[in-house]
């Protein structure tokens, strides 16, 4: 084998690798199974509690924005107008669109 052949073969290889670990979590998020996505999360949940995550966000004396809820969240997935949706810091579980947690990022 060449040089030339050599490297052509490794930057491929890096390419398929980083675009792969790339597409992994979308895949993920495409093709896991509706179950998993009905779970509710608790707020007695180990993430739940370590993000200060609740149902309601007005109960939540951390949250500084009054206007922050889940749904206008960047990591928020659901459907506008839906009372629950997916939330990619649960893994896809569904949260409330009127809960709220540390880990809260504006929409863009």
């Amino acid at each position: 084998m060449t040089k030339h052949t050599a490297d052509t073969n490794r930057r491929r290889f890096i390419k398929l690798t980083v675009t792969g670990l790339a597409a992994a979590p979308l895949a993920n998020a495409m093709f896991s199974g509706s179950a998993e996505a009905a779970d509710m999360v608790s707020e007695s949940e180990p993430t739940a509690v370590a993000l200060k995550y609740k149902m309601d966000a007005t109960k939540a004396p951390e949250r500084k924005d009054k206007s922050a809820f889940c749904n206008n969240c960047s990591l928020y997935t659901g459907k506008p107008g839906d009372a629950n949706g997916p939330c990619t810091v649960f893994g896809g579980k569904l949260v409330s669109s009127k809960g709220w947690c540390a880990s809260w990022v504006k929409k863009a």
